[in-house]
């Protein structure tokens, strides 16, 4: 069986900065939610944001509660299709005392949180924030900033502590840049 490391290029983003921007973010939240009259609701987009999520909620001392959605917008390649397609939705009778805050592995192009953020509004969600652990702005094509960014990263294919590539790579426990060799096969 092949170790996935022989792929990795370089790491980005080691554990112990992963440590440190998920007790930052986490201390951002408790500022920003600490006195919220409301429900303070995670909502992590499925797959890759659930290691963060699951780090990001053990330091956060707001009471918190967590949900999930799963939405695509990513094709059979390392490309965003520009289609946001929501194959799992947010189902809350109360959302409208929610103050939800949307957890993201990457923000790339922005699509995505910019289209969810407007989708959880019109739902009728009390707020809605956004938090990201990497965010890269060179490939931004939608006017969108997330309110918590872990780093901002270079425009690299980037893989590990739950991003992936074609489902691989996730259980790193770093964040690290595929070797282009690795997908394009």
């Amino acid at each position: 069986m092949k170790n996935e490391m022989d792929d990795v290029l370089k790491i980005l983003v080691s554990e112990k900065e992963l440590d440190e921007i998920t007790t930052r973010i986490a201390s951002e939240i408790d500022r920003d939610y600490g006195e919220s009259p409301h429900r303070v609701v995670l909502v992590a987009i499925l797959k890759g944001s659930v290691v963060f999520m699951g780090d990001l909620m053990r330091k956060i001392k707001t009471p918190i509660e967590i949900d999930f959605m799963k939405v695509a917008s990513y094709g059979g390649n390392t490309a965003s299709t520009g289609n946001i397609n929501i194959h799992l939705d947010l189902q809350r009778a109360d959302i409208a005392n929610c103050e939800i805050i949307l957890v993201e592995d990457i923000v790339d192009s922005g699509r995505t949180l910019a289209h969810l953020v407007e989708y959880l509004k019109l739902k009728g969600a009390k707020s809605v924030r956004t938090a990201t652990l990497l965010d890269k702005p060179s490939r931004r094509v939608v006017d969108f900033e997330a309110d918590y960014v872990g780093r901002k990263v270079p425009d690299e294919f980037v893989i590990g502590y739950g991003l992936d590539f074609d489902e691989k790579y996730r259980a790193l426990p770093f964040v690290g840049v595929l070797k282009p060799e690795a997908y394009e096969k």
